[in-house]
This record gives C-alpha cells, sequence and structure tokens, in this order.
C-alpha cells in the first residue's frame, strides 16, 4: 500500500510526461526485472525538462525526499514518468514524481505478447528537490 501522498498537481505550474519502453538492458535483476534506479533516471530526466521550461536552465539535482516503488517492472513495459513542480524557491523548486505502467509484458503467452493496460498502474513514487543557480536563470 502506498504510503506517499504527492501534492495535487497545479495547471498553472509546468508539468511534463515522458514515456518510454524499458529495454533487456535496463534488466539489472533475474526474470528481466528492471533495476528501481531506472525509474529514478527517468524522473531525473523529467526533473531537467521541468526546470528547462520553468528557467530555461537544466539546473541540478539536489535530492528526493522520498522514493515509494510500488510494483515491479519488466523489460519490454512501457512506462510513463510524470512529474510537476510543486512547489518554488529562490533558487529551488520542490517536484513530484509518478512512474506508471501503461503496457505490460505478457511472458507467460508468447516470447512478444503484450497488453496495452486499461488503466496505467502506478509503479514508483518520488518527491525531490531541483536547483537552478539565479545566474543561469532566463525565465
Amino acid at each position: 500500500m502506498s504510503r506517499l501522498t504527492l501534492p495535487v498537481r497545479d495547471p498553472a505550474r509546468p508539468s511534463v510526461c515522458l514515456r518510454m519502453r524499458m529495454s533487456q538492458a535496463d534488466a539489472h535483476y533475474g526474470g528481466n526485472l528492471v533495476d528501481g534506479a531506472r525509474l529514478l533516471a527517468l524522473f531525473g530526466d523529467v526533473a531537467t525538462l521541468l526546470c528547462v521550461m520553468s528557467d530555461g536552465d537544466e539546473g541540478l539535482f539536489a535530492g528526493y525526499d522520498a522514493v515509494e516503488f510500488l510494483r515491479p517492472v519488466m523489460a519490454g513495459d512501457f512506462v510513463e514518468a510524470e512529474g510537476w513542480i510543486v512547489g518554488t524557491g529562490n533558487t529551488s523548486r520542490s517536484m513530484a514524481f509518478e512512474a506508471r505502467k501503461i503496457v505490460e509484458t505478457r511472458p507467460e503467452v508468447g516470447p512478444s505478447a503484450a497488453d496495452a493496460l486499461d488503466s496505467p498502474l502506478p509503479v514508483c513514487r518520488a518527491s525531490g528537490t531541483c536547483v537552478v543557480k539565479r545566474t543561469r536563470r532566463r525565465k
């Protein structure tokens, strides 16, 4: 059961969503299980795009406040990683992230079988902070 409650996305603040297939190269454990660090790398890409959209600079990821892994992700699954800005300081940008599985592999059916899910399944949630130096902000 999820313990991390993410702030509601404010439509007035930037948000982004990236979709990608987890490849065999992303599988780190037996049974083609994808390493959770791969999802955090996606959140890093989302955070970079959020900084570019809000400040005109890539910024730096200062750290995660919380991370929660909810379900396994396997090689061949498609995942969407969404992030949004929930707070703004002088140089800091507080962000919330959620990764959801949108296509799931079905190896028990066949080697290339997969299902598009009716409803995305949350697989990871996190919150963190990025910093954009004042001297680098262009917006």
